[in-house]
Parts: structure tokens; C-alpha cells; sequence
């Protein structure tokens, strides 16, 4: 951004939850205190429901599948809308891999998962999906599975691998079950009057910037996942896959959080260019989405 303004615009990036929780950070976005951030699409849901789509089980819920639905035209343009409403402009997304259970005892079958008090997102998508399932969902901000994880009050976590590695829940979590339901997204939004107010030279270059570097990230992130799972295996993670007829019915149940969440990920705004009958059903045609 530095080199490609000539200097006019740098980032001054607060990783690491330095400005708060998400939902926190959400708000001072909103109000203009911070010009923009990387929301995790579970978190996105707060003040733009249509983002939860990328949440819902079995959907866009795998790396392919992403690439196809950023390469759609209106339907992601329409996804990237999902704050206008809010003054908040959505530009576009970067991976953090396929979501699956970290746990401190092996998940091999539905019956072992049932045991598992998973930390969830502060997303209802997720909280219905897995009481649908009949799991014992906690939710809980990011910041404090740290600590929760070891004094035992969660069990597991409904994340990737990578963020699991990379973060070092893996040091608690000794297991890794692949579920592969969902993609972990960071959806990168912007203070809408901040991004009006630049001049239009700037605008164009500072949206071209975060189109190329999120195009790179997306990417990387495929060679990324295998990599830590590579990473955490050597240091002795144990990974596991369900029986074809466990994930099967827990696609069954996954599919109640597509009929709840259709009304609210469907409805328009003033801003919508795109104003589709029913944006889920477009999209869950677009890939493969069968009950």
C-alpha cells in the first residue's frame, strides 16, 4: 500500500487482539475510531447477517469451492455488500483453512463427540448447527480460550488446523478431527465514509491493493494448511477422520442452520445493486449444495 500510493496511505495493523475482542473492534470500526480490519466471518455475522452464508455446514466448505465463489461475479458482490447498510464497505476475503475439532481426547465417532465441550464463535450459525447435532457448544470470545482451554472449562475447539497450530492450542489440544464443514474466512471491511473521502486516484489504488494481496493470501493459504498439519503431526497430533455415515448425518443436521438463517442472508438493503429472489438458493446451486 506504501509503495503503491507513493507514500499517501501505510498500515498501521493491531494484531493479536490488541484493540479488544472482535465485536469490540466491530464497534470502533463503525464508529470510525479505526479505518478498517480483518473480521473472521463467525464474528461477521454481528452487523452483517448475509456473511453468515460462509458458515453455514457444508456449503462453501472447501478451498475449490471458495476460488469458485469469489470468481462468481454478482453473487460474491452481493456477499461483499452484506454492511453497506452499516457504513462499513466490504472488500474481500482471505482463508484460514477447512474447520474441524481440536480436542484434549480423541473424536473418532459422534458418541466421542458428544463428550466434547467445544468453544464456538460468538455466531448464531454455529451455535445452531451444533445444537442441531446435539453437541455441547461454549461460546466465547477468541481472546479467552487460552486460559479457558486450560482450566478445562472447554474441551475442544471448532477451528483449523493451522489457526490451532500456529496459535499453539495444539500444546493442550493433542487431537485434530477433520470436519471440513466450513472455511474460515477473514472478510476485510473498511470504514465506508473514510474510504469516500479519499481521492478517487487513491480509492481506485487502494482497492486494486487489497484485491492483489488478498488473491496472494488465498493462495498461500492452501500451501499453509498442509504445511501445519505437516508441522503439527511431526510434534505428534493426532489426526482423525469420521465414519462416512457420521458425517453424513451430521450434514443432516447441518442443514436446519441453512432453513433458519435463508430469511436473513436473503434480505435486501437500499444499497443492494443485486437484488436476487433468493440469494441462498443461487448460491447453494452454484455449489452442488444438496440437503
Amino acid at each position: 500500500m506504501w509503495k503503491r500510493t507513493n507514500g499517501q496511505i501505510y498500515l498501521d495493523y493491531k494484531p493479536f487482539s490488541m484493540l479488544g475482542g472482535e465485536v469490540e473492534v466491530l464497534n470502533q470500526l463503525q464508529m470510525g475510531a479505526i479505518q478498517g480490519m480483518g473480521v473472521s466471518s463467525v464474528a461477521a455475522t454481528n452487523l452483517g447477517p448475509r456473511f453468515g452464508l460462509i458458515n453455514l455446514p457444508f456449503l462453501v466448505n472447501s478451498f475449490d469451492k471458495l476460488d469458485k465463489f469469489v470468481g462468481s461475479g454478482k453473487l460474491f458482490d452481493h456477499y461483499m455488500m452484506a454492511m453497506d447498510h452499516q457504513g462499513i464497505m466490504g472488500l474481500d476475503i482471505t482463508g484460514y483453512g477447512n474447520y474441524g475439532w481440536a480436542t484434549t481426547s480423541p473424536v473418532t465417532n459422534i458418541k466421542e463427540a458428544k463428550k466434547v465441550k467445544f468453544r464456538t464463535a460468538e455466531a448464531a450459525v454455529n451455535q445452531l448447527f451444533y445444537k442441531e447435532c446435539g453437541f455441547n457448544p461454549v461460546v466465547m470470545p477468541w481472546p479467552d480460550v487460552p486460559v479457558a482451554l486450560k482450566q478445562g472449562v472447554i474441551t475442544g475447539l471448532d477451528h483449523t488446523p493451522m489457526v490451532c497450530n500456529i496459535t499453539k492450542k495444539f500444546e493442550v489440544c493433542k487431537y485434530y478431527t477433520y470436519l471440513d464443514y466450513a472455511q474460515g474466512l477473514f472478510i476485510w471491511i473498511f470504514n465506508k465514509a473514510w474510504v469516500n473521502r479519499l481521492p478517487a486516484d487513491l480509492q481506485t489504488t487502494f482497492k486494486a491493493v487489497v484485491h492483489d494481496v488478498c488473491a496472494q493470501i488465498r493462495e498461500q493459504t492452501k500451501v499453509q494448511e498442509a504445511v501445519q498439519i505437516a508441522k503439527a503431526s511431526k510434534a505428534g497430533i493426532l489426526f482423525y477422520s469420521l465414519p462416512e455415515e457420521d458425517l453424513g448425518w451430521i450434514k443432516s443436521k447441518g442443514d436446519a442452520a441453512h432453513v433458519k438463517y435463508a430469511e436473513e442472508i436473503n434480505k435486501l438493503y437500499p444499497g443492494d445493486t443485486y437484488r436476487p429472489a433468493n440469494y441462498l438458493k443461487e448460491v447453494q446451486a452454484l455449489m452442488g449444495y444438496t440437503p
